[in-house]
């Protein structure tokens, strides 16, 4: 994604001085900035017990900002958080779980394009932004298939799919005219990942309109800088193998209560079908308490008495009692209890 952003940015680079900065947190890794710069934020850690779940838990993400001295150019790398789209799910279709609430430690999202995302992005960090223009919004198939290609080495199964895509915008904001430059790529988890989807590498760019060009070869000094530190990597790596056995194991529980929720929607159903059945034919299906089975009887009354020669007695009347009349054996027959049980 740098690399591509970086072609688009092409330009002659003036003289300059960089310095090589760790990423402030956690010393992540280091990029070149310029010597009068201000690097801010960095490696970013959600904590399952507070955010819902642990689906953005696992691996750190980077909400890292670089600004010029008098912060009318700003750089931001945004972080990569998971999101769902239970559309398509027994879950979701329940009505439980509607756009905006949280899943698991997810915002449940439906999945937009590149695009759509970057639209969206845009509008929510520049809520005041008049005379927005869309100049450029530009699909990348092939930085997406590149996505497609390093999953496909690595060997991993699930088919995900991947839409890249770069938009410039130009505006007003405070009087003054801004072009912004704004990048990401949206991962789908595809059919395994239950509606899982995530934006990637997603990058923005700001500067005063007219300005974006001479910028460009700071720019693409800075973005393709980037030396990781191989301590954090290798201790980032056996914290996520870690944190996704529980991630896992907690995915499963939801797994189960899909699943479960599908079978009460199941359930639920065919007991609708056949109540409707038995109110068309007059009929109910009663507790014989002598023999444990359900029996199929008459609806017409309220209450059915029954005794172990399979005789029964129908009556209306709530304090009717066999034996007062001489009927020795009967015991109440109560209708069976429907699926939900009330």
């Amino acid at each position: 994604m740098l690399a591509s952003l970086a072609l688009l940015l092409l330009a002659e680079p003036p003289a300059a001085h960089f310095h090589r900065v760790p990423e402030p947190r956690e010393n992540a890794f280091s990029i070149l900035v310029p010597a009068d710069w201000r690097l801010s934020g960095g490696i970013v850690r959600v904590n399952p017990m507070n955010s819902g779940g642990a689906l953005n838990a696992i691996g750190a993400k980077l909400d890292l900002t670089l600004e010029n001295p008098g912060a009318t150019v700003r750089l931001r790398w945004h972080p990569e958080m998971n999101y769902v789209d239970l559309r398509r799910t027994p879950v979701g279709q329940t009505g439980m779980f509607p756009p905006g609430s949280n899943y698991n430690g997810a915002l449940v999202y439906p999945l937009p394009t590149a695009a759509q995302y970057l639209e969206a992005l845009f509008l929510r960090e520049h809520p005041a932004a008049a005379s927005v223009q869309v100049v450029l919004r530009q699909p990348l198939p092939q930085t997406a298939a590149s996505y497609q290609q390093v999953i496909q080495r690595m060997g991993i199964p699930v088919q995900f799919r991947f839409d890249a895509s770069l938009l410039v915008v130009r505006y007003q904001e405070g009087g003054r005219g801004w072009e912004s430059v704004l990048y990401s790529a949206v991962q789908d988890f595809g059919p395994a990942g239950g509606g899982l989807w995530s934006n990637k590498d997603t990058f923005t760019m700001r500067a005063p309109q007219g300005e974006m060009e001479s910028l460009s070869p700071v720019v693409a000094t800075i973005l393709n800088s980037t030396q990781l530190n191989s301590a954090w990597v290798r201790g980032e790596i056996q914290g996520q193998i870690q944190r996704g056995e529980i991630a896992i194991r907690t995915q499963q529980d939801i797994a189960r209560l899909d699943q479960e929720i599908a079978d009460h929607r199941r359930r639920t159903n065919a007991e609708i079908n056949n109540q409707a059945f038995h109110t068309l034919m007059g009929t109910d299906e009663y507790v014989n308490p002598l023999t444990k089975k359900v029996e199929v009887g008459s609806n017409a009354w309220n209450y059915r008495w029954v005794n172990d020669r399979g005789e029964a007695i129908y009556t209306n009347d709530g304090n009717y009692d066999p034996a007062r009349a001489g009927l020795s054996g009967y015991v109440r027959s109560p209708v069976r209890k429907r699926f939900p049980e009330k």
